[in-house]
């Protein structure tokens, strides 16, 4: 399955109206089967259950939401708090309270239509008056409660499962695990099994995910997928397989918009690379970033930068003074800068807001400033590494050229980061401040590209009112990198100017 385009209708499935699990599943679920979908309370299994209703109304596919747990007034609520209008025939309430009393004698199903209950025979009756294509019945524990013990709670499910199947019915059962969780029974007799979870987070919000456990007869996307619930629905993003996506385009390399540092480079940034800017905080790391991608929106090129650490405001001014004014850019529609909250951001989410810059917004630059907010404001995130070489492996095989900020610790002598991606960068290019004739400086230098012969040299550079500037090499200089060189020579320096801007 291509991921970039979104599934067609297949009359061979079920669509379930969120495109995200779609697909998941590869287009849908299989018509006329029973699935689970299983999760505790507050994971978004109503939600998901009404979208797939409405999603069967869109395609003129009549359903039944048969409901146990909740009344037909909180389900219309549920709905209109995501701008949702559900008709009363869509609603069916199965039993009132007096029949979830666990002391009657009444039970919902037994073996044989003839000893059904007065209950059951109405859910039958609807069944057949409305004929719906697709059914939810919610919840499965109000089910265990009547049944009183598991083996008539498992007849009730297989007579459940043999008279919808006789309807064809695409039916999803909602169980809130309230029950024994490792209780798998129900795994077993469903054709398919979704389950949802969520967890709070010491700080942020809380993290939704789902995982397909069983799908007969698909093949499906395994594995954990992040989703956000939402006014409008559940928001699903698949797991990124950067194996799915390939792209022609040229290696030709593109210049940074200054020649020195071009050739500091080997000639450029080459399409379908990855450059980390790796140095202390305020050396000039942004700035350098927001060079290249000045340079490239100059040459009608599209672009979206991912903002960690500042606001757009700051980034905008501070580039302007720079001689970089990016505001015309953003008007036309070429620049989107999004200003990230990683708080409130899964690396699903992420990964899918950096394919949809490229899939849809068409950009072919990239930034991401900076890697440490990213990646320390999710702590508890498990193979966060993993997710994000699977994204740069996706903008490298898309023909995107990646500009990776990353702040280091310390400001002069020895630097140390909490991580270390330079094994997944194309190149590098490292930042330093150093001291010479009673001024602090800063210096830069490619210390590793895996596509051209760069330079071993180390340079000095500025930020002017005209831009980055970048001098000769600092061939007279010893100890740059730790920040106390010894001058051993007759190098000249940049002329240093007392209303230089700030840096960053």
């Amino acid at each position: 399955m291509n991921a970039k385009n979104p599934p067609s209708h297949d009359s061979t499935r079920a669509p379930t109206g969120i495109e995200g699990l779609d697909r998941i599943l590869g287009g849908g679920l299989t018509p006329h089967r029973v699935y689970l979908v299983e999760g505790t309370p507050g994971t978004g299994k109503t939600t998901l259950a009404l979208q797939f209703l409405l999603e069967g109304v869109r395609r003129e596919e009549p359903g039944l939401y048969i409901t146990l747990s909740e009344t037909a007034e909180e389900l219309s609520a549920v709905a209109a708090t995501h701008g949702w209008s559900l008709e009363p025939r869509l609603l069916f309430e199965l039993v009132n309270q007096t029949d979830l009393n666990p002391e009657s004698e009444q039970t919902i199903l037994h073996p044989s239509e003839v000893e059904l209950g007065e209950t059951t025979h109405g859910v039958m009756n609807r069944v057949d008056e409305l004929r719906p294509s697709r059914v939810v019945f919610d919840s499965l524990s109000e089910m265990r409660l009547l049944a009183q013990n598991p083996l008539r709670y498992r007849r009730q499910i297989l007579t459940l499962k043999q008279f919808f199947a006789s309807r064809a019915c695409t039916v999803l059962m909602l169980d809130d695990r309230t029950s024994d969780a490792n209780d798998l029974q129900l795994h077993s007799i469903a054709h398919g099994v979704i389950s949802l979870e969520q967890s709070a987070r010491e700080f942020g919000t809380e993290r939704r995910r789902l995982r397909v456990v069983k799908m007969r007869g698909i093949k499906f996307r395994g594995g954990y997928h992040d989703f956000i619930l939402e006014r409008g629905g559940l928001a699903v993003f698949p797991r990124l397989v950067a194996a799915e996506h390939h792209a022609e385009y040229s290696p030709r390399a593109n210049s940074t918009g200054n020649k020195e540092l071009d050739l500091l480079l080997g000639g450029g940034l080459p399409p379908g690379t990855n450059t980390l800017l790796s140095g202390p905080s305020g050396v000039g790391k942004t700035t350098t970033a927001m060079a290249c991608i000045f340079a490239a929106l100059s040459r009608d090129a599209k672009a979206t930068y991912f903002l960690f650490d500042e606001g757009i405001s700051t980034l905008l001014l501070r580039s302007k003074a720079l001689g970089m004014d990016l505001s015309p850019f953003i008007d036309r529609g070429q620049l989107d800068i999004q200003q990230i909250d990683p708080a409130e951001l899964s690396p699903g989410e992420f990964a899918s807001r950096a394919r949809m810059s490229v899939e849809q917004h068409g950009s072919s630059y990239v930034g991401i400033d900076s890697l440490n907010a990213y990646l320390q404001a999710m702590p508890g995130e498990q193979y966060l590494l993993l997710q994000m070489h699977e994204l740069l492996s996706y903008l490298n095989q898309s023909g995107i050229t990646t500009l990776l900020v990353l702040g280091q610790h310390g400001m002069i002598g020895g630097m140390r980061s909490d991580i270390d991606l330079s094994y997944l960068s194309d190149a590098i290019l490292l930042f330093r401040f150093f001291e010479a004739q009673g001024e602090v400086r800063t210096a830069i230098s490619a210390i590793k590209s895996r596509t051209s012969a760069h330079e071993r040299s180390i340079r000095e550079f500025k930020l002017t009112a005209r831009g980055l500037e970048v001098g000769p090499a600092l061939r007279d200089f010893e100890g740059v990198l730790t920040g106390l060189p010894s001058y051993k020579g007759g190098t000249a320096l940049l002329a240093s100017s007392s209303a230089e801007p700030r840096r960053r």
